[in-house]
């Protein structure tokens, strides 16, 4: 565990490597209700690669607590707390792990990443960014979602769930699966870790953080912001992304400075590190690649 400014325990996990033989330092944080038991395969592929590995867990998720009595139901007293956690772990564990250091987030952690950089809260050597929450895939145009969940916060209770199971309205298990990888393999691991370990399942946000998440992509979508980012970024995401939108995510790429953006097709749902093993390997590639040119290994 780690102990946030104010007390509240992140639960975390880590790789070292080896005396001697680092590679660098890298820093995985996950998306909404995840957890970093789903991502091992991955942490442990880049610790074998000589990387120093952590993953934290978001507070009020997975290992890390609960916002609400009701443990189901995720929420966030505002996503500036999120960014304030991330500020700090990342000042102390950037002091006792050896360079490049490298912060990688997937979904709402990839949201997350890039607004503490945005926001000048921390400068890794790189950022990778795999599906980013940028904006959801919804029929309620972008500059509207974040004042419909105003309004439905002010009709109803803004604790209450946003919908029924899963990560969007409408989902049960069969399509919450789909909508995240291809590999029955690698969502079987998902729900063989939430039987074993309770504590880590959860389900819909609430209509209060669907409003918060609104304002806080808005907030990263103000003129400037991202032209301010002059860190080397690589964004991965697909075209037929069931959760965040490709379109957002496009036009977020294309306002970077040092942004490259490597797009896959009907063949990657949202979860591309969890994806079957050609899109898989494809997005280890492009990210092993990325960092070969833009966080070497020392003395390369």
């Amino acid at each position: 565990m780690w102990c946030a400014p104010g007390g509240h325990a992140l639960r975390r996990i880590d790789w070292t490597a080896p005396q001697g033989a680092a590679r660098g330092s890298l820093l995985f944080v996950p998306g909404r209700a995840d957890f970093y038991e789903k991502y091992i395969e991955t942490l442990a592929r880049w610790a074998a690669q000589g990387w120093h590995v952590t993953a934290l867990d978001w507070r009020w998720q997975a290992g890390s607590g609960r916002f609400y009595r009701d443990p189901h139901i995720g929420g966030v007293d505002d996503f500036s707390s999120w960014i304030n956690d991330l500020s700090a772990f990342w000042g102390e564990w950037s002091m006792t792990r050896p360079g490049p250091r490298v912060l990688v987030g997937h979904s709402m952690g990839g949201h997350l990443a890039l607004r503490a950089v945005a926001d000048a809260q921390l400068r890794p050597d790189a950022l990778v960014l795999s599906a980013p929450m940028l904006g959801f895939v919804t029929p309620i145009p972008g500059w509207l979602q974040a004042t419909v969940g105003w309004l439905m916060c002010r009709i109803g209770d803004p604790a209450r769930a946003a919908w029924g199971e899963g990560e969007r309205p409408g989902d049960t298990v069969a399509t919450r699966g789909a909508a995240l990888t291809h590999d029955a393999g690698r969502y079987a691991d998902e729900l063989w870790w939430r039987a074993r370990r309770p504590e880590l399942d959860m389900g819909p946000a609430s209509w209060d953080w669907v409003r918060k998440a609104g304002e806080s992509i808005r907030h990263l979508a103000r003129r400037g912001a991202l032209e301010s980012v002059d860190v080397p970024i690589l964004v991965l995401a697909a075209h037929h992304d069931a959760l965040v939108a490709w379109p957002a995510i496009e036009r977020a790429a294309a306002r970077l400075p040092q942004a490259e953006l490597v797009a896959f097709g009907p063949e990657s749902a949202h979860e591309l590190l969890r994806e079957a093993d050609p899109v898989r390997d494809a997005v280890l590639a492009a990210i092993e690649a990325f960092l070969a040119r833009h966080a070497p290994e020392p003395g390369a």
